[in-house]
């Protein structure tokens, strides 16, 4: 990991423009209220400047169309950041029409998660560090607030820099109200109460630079061979890892994990990083009890496979950094530490400017 050199990029001061990109699925098409609630939040938590594209709200953007709105963002001066609206599911056709060049002149702080896992990977794999987490559509425009712990790390992520200790929020939901009714604009949605976090493997404190995100965009990547390094480019990294709301089953996750086990991928790491998974959606809804037994399962899985392929690396599982609310951004290529005796994450987000 050393060997690859990461630029962190400089922080955007209050005042600065940036831009609200949907490089991905454009939601604000379909949910404007929710965006622009979204937006005004924005101006009112960091005094930055939204910028939108055509493409922020064009629901049938190619990925071509999607790739020249990221590239004119990050060659535009003026532009000190990237917040994505939205995930997806088609984001690795636009990491194609992306040319390296004008990020590593002017790397700029990015934001997104799930499916951007696409683009933080790309970032990364061009030496450019970036922040993991982040919907402008989920954690700004919905709800009846910015969660605390989610504005903190936006705030840290973009402005103020820091390190900062990931505390358990100690309630959790794995959705919103659905966006068609007008409560979404005013309302959480259930909210549970959390259970304390899992670590295994090794004891002693650890502290690495990340890398990871969404297992569902990982395995993608690996199959569509993204990874243009060796495995020893992950020597002494923190690994990130979350599951999306498509929930997959406990023996797809250790399928995967094993996978990038046989590849070399899980050994030389200092320590793993799970998300609390969202276990519902609007579509499913197991009982309280099942969707304790789902996480339980996802969480064992993670820990077995780790265990297998690398039995002295830090393992937590529960910060929330995925998909589920209120949700923490991480450093992406930045460093993390994991303190098991103290129970502990604490992230480092860079220096203000």
């Amino acid at each position: 990991m050393r060997a690859h050199h990461l630029t962190q990029p400089p922080k955007a001061r209050a005042g600065d423009r940036v831009a609200v990109l949907s490089p991905a699925w454009a939601a604000p098409a379909h949910f404007p209220a929710i965006h622009e609630q979204a937006m005004r939040r924005l101006v009112d938590l960091t005094g930055l400047v939204p910028v939108e594209y055509p493409t922020t709200r064009r629901p049938d953007a190619s990925p071509s169309d999607r790739a020249a709105d990221l590239m004119s963002a990050f060659s535009d001066p003026s532009i000190r950041a990237i917040l994505a609206t939205i995930g997806g599911d088609d984001q690795i056709l636009v990491i194609p029409h992306l040319e390296p060049a004008a990020v590593r002149h002017d790397p700029k702080p990015f934001v997104g998660y799930s499916d951007n896992t696409n683009l933080h990977h790309w970032l990364w794999t061009n030496g450019v560090a970036s922040f993991y987490g982040g919907s402008t559509q989920v954690h700004l425009g919905s709800g009846p607030r910015v969660d605390d712990v989610h504005a903190r790390s936006l705030r840290a992520a973009l402005l103020d820099g820091g390190v900062i200790d990931v505390v358990e929020p100690g309630e959790s939901e794995d959705f919103g109200a659905p966006w068609t009714e007008p409560r979404s604009l005013s309302e959480f949605g259930v909210r549970e109460r959390t259970e304390p976090w899992t670590w295994a493997g090794g004891t002693g404190v650890v502290t690495g630079r990340t890398w990871g995100g969404c297992l569902e965009v990982i395995d993608q990547l690996l199959i569509a061979d993204r990874f243009p390094f060796a495995p020893t480019v992950l020597e002494g990294a923190i690994l990130l890892l979350e599951t999306s709301e498509l929930l997959p089953p406990a023996d797809w996750v250790a399928r995967v994990l094993r996978a990038m086990g046989e590849r070399g991928l899980l050994e030389s790491l200092a320590g793993v990083v799970a998300a609390r998974p969202p276990a519902s959606s609007l579509e499913v809804m197991p009982s309280s009890e099942d969707r304790v037994a789902y996480r339980a399962a996802q969480r064992d899985a993670v820990v077995e496979m780790i265990e297998r392929y690398n039995p002295d690396a830090v393992v937590c599982v529960g910060p929330p950094f995925g998909h589920t609310r209120p949700q923490w951004i991480l450093p992406y290529g930045g460093e993390v530490s994991l303190d098991p005796a103290r129970g502990s994450v604490t992230a480092d987000y860079g220096s203000a400017g």
